[in-house]
């Protein structure tokens, strides 16, 4: 599974998924990353197969507008620490990765998992 992990986002969780043995990257990894719009993020992920990990809602309204990216993970915690994000990923990463294995846009935050 491949990630891209999106600008508001800390790199940490890229760095994270790629302990597990996944491949990700954060936005800022790409030149003047930090300022990519959505639309270039979407051609990167349609382009290197990636998962778009953003919590972005602008995303989900593009994926049923259009049907992609790929795959979403939308990321609703609100506003948590990084420590904590981490935590939450740490302990519902299996689950997360089977749910996007069947699915194409996953919901994942304070009120557990859900996809669509």
């Amino acid at each position: 599974m491949r990630f891209i992990v999106d600008t508001q986002l800390p790199p940490k969780l890229a760095t994270y998924l790629s302990t597990k043995g996944y491949s990700s990257i954060h936005t800022t990894y790409f030149d003047n990353g930090h300022l990519l719009k959505d639309n270039e993020k979407i051609e990167i992920a349609k382009g290197e197969s990636r998962i778009v990990v953003t919590k972005d809602s602008d995303f989900s309204d593009y994926y049923y507008l259009k049907g992609a990216p790929p795959k979403i993970l939308l990321l609703k915690f609100g506003n948590i620490s990084n420590k904590t994000l981490i935590k939450n990923f740490e302990l519902y990463l299996d689950n997360l990765i089977s749910i996007l294995t069947e699915n194409n846009f996953v919901i994942f935050g304070i009120s557990g998992i859900s996809a669509s």
